[in-house]
């Protein structure tokens, strides 16, 4: 990681949220899925797509839920993971390749977004780092991550969302489950101390 980089985390709350909205309106950002892809059905997600997710995941934020946390560079935010309950991410059951592995209450990281001038600096392994801590934090057992296994070496920013095989092995999550060639399911098991 950058050593001149001063990077922290915070969960997101009303607090920060125009912090989020600065980050996910910068060029590049997924300014119309506002991160609702894996909360939403197909068709609700295209009925709001845009503004509407933006207000909906507000909404989720007012209500006292945490969907994730933002890493920033000083007071800069530069990332965003979103963390939760697998619970809260309704379409990964309706997904084959995602679908539960068994019954165990795990936590899901399901999408990273870095600001651009901040790619390729480390901040995926530190908000996957962080991730963990806030799940454990909040009494995760299990966390899963559904992260891109590139089957060449070159993997295209926008392609990387889920995350990467290799930043997820660098921090002891193990694959559990492939139902596709290049969709490894992951976890990482919370030691007890």
């Amino acid at each position: 990681m950058n050593q001149s980089l001063h990077l922290s985390f915070k969960p997101v709350t009303p607090n920060n949220w125009e912090d989020l909205v600065t980050l996910f309106s910068s060029r590049g950002a997924p300014g119309d899925c506002w991160c609702m892809w894996f909360r939403l059905s197909r068709a609700q997600f295209a009925r709001q797509r845009g503004e509407g997710n933006k207000q909906a995941l507000q909404a989720i934020i007012n209500s006292g839920e945490v969907p994730g946390i933002l890493a920033y560079d000083g007071d800069k935010p530069v990332g965003w993971c979103s963390v939760a309950p697998r619970s809260h991410f309704s379409s990964l059951e309706r997904s084959r390749i995602l679908k539960q592995v068994d019954d165990k209450p795990v936590w899901s990281i399901v999408c990273f977004f870095i600001a651009k001038p901040y790619r390729r600096k480390g901040i995926m392994n530190f908000l996957l780092s962080s991730a963990i801590t806030y799940a454990t934090q909040n009494g995760a057992k299990i966390i899963e991550g559904y992260p891109l296994d590139p089957q060449n070496q070159k993997t295209p920013d926008a392609n990387a969302y889920h995350g990467l095989k290799s930043s997820f092995l660098q921090l002891g999550f193990q694959e559990v489950a492939r139902r596709s060639e290049s969709r490894p399911i992951m976890r990482y098991s919370i030691k007890e101390s």
